[in-house]
């Protein structure tokens, strides 16, 4: 397999907890980690169901890798996350110190990772991650349209 195939099949992963999201009524985003190819944590948007404000995709899969590593630190580690990270997350994945952040979809309101804020391409913090972007995007924000769909009209 090569890199692109690779970021399509953890992104598919990172789909299906959004789904899971959406299944237990959460905004379906999700959020997978990976490191040489294996699957660190996976995370889905809790905030509903555990009652979390910071129950975000990203952090709940941070910790779940921080569980398996025994540590905080995720140098070598990539992200697949489904919808570009807010504030919140992009400092939570930051202060991990991702290497790298693929993304599904563009957050045109809320993004930290280019649309709104760029905080893991910002040379005067801590550490910069590499950036991929409209990894299954459409796939992703044909999620969260249709899950806005029946709750916004």
């Amino acid at each position: 397999m090569n890199a692109a195939n690779d970021d399509i099949a953890f992104m598919r992963l990172a789909i299906d907890a959004a789904k899971n999201a959406a299944a237990h009524d959460d905004v379906p985003v999700g959020c997978v980690l990976v490191k040489d190819g294996h699957v660190l944590g996976t995370g889905e948007n809790r905030r509903e169901i555990d009652q979390d404000p910071t129950a975000h995709a990203e952090v709940v899969a941070l910790r779940n890798a921080a569980k398996q590593l025994s540590g905080w630190r995720m140098d070598g580690v990539t992200a697949y996350v489904t919808l570009e990270p807010c504030v919140m997350c992009a400092g939570a994945l930051l202060n991990a110190r991702v290497s790298r952040v693929v993304i599904g979809a563009s957050d045109e309101k809320a993004g930290a990772v280019g649309s709104r804020y760029n905080l893991l391409s910002d040379p005067r913090l801590l550490h910069e991650a590499e950036i991929t972007y409209d990894v299954l995007g459409d796939e992703s924000a044909v999620l969260l349209r249709d899950f806005f769909a029946t709750r916004r009209p």
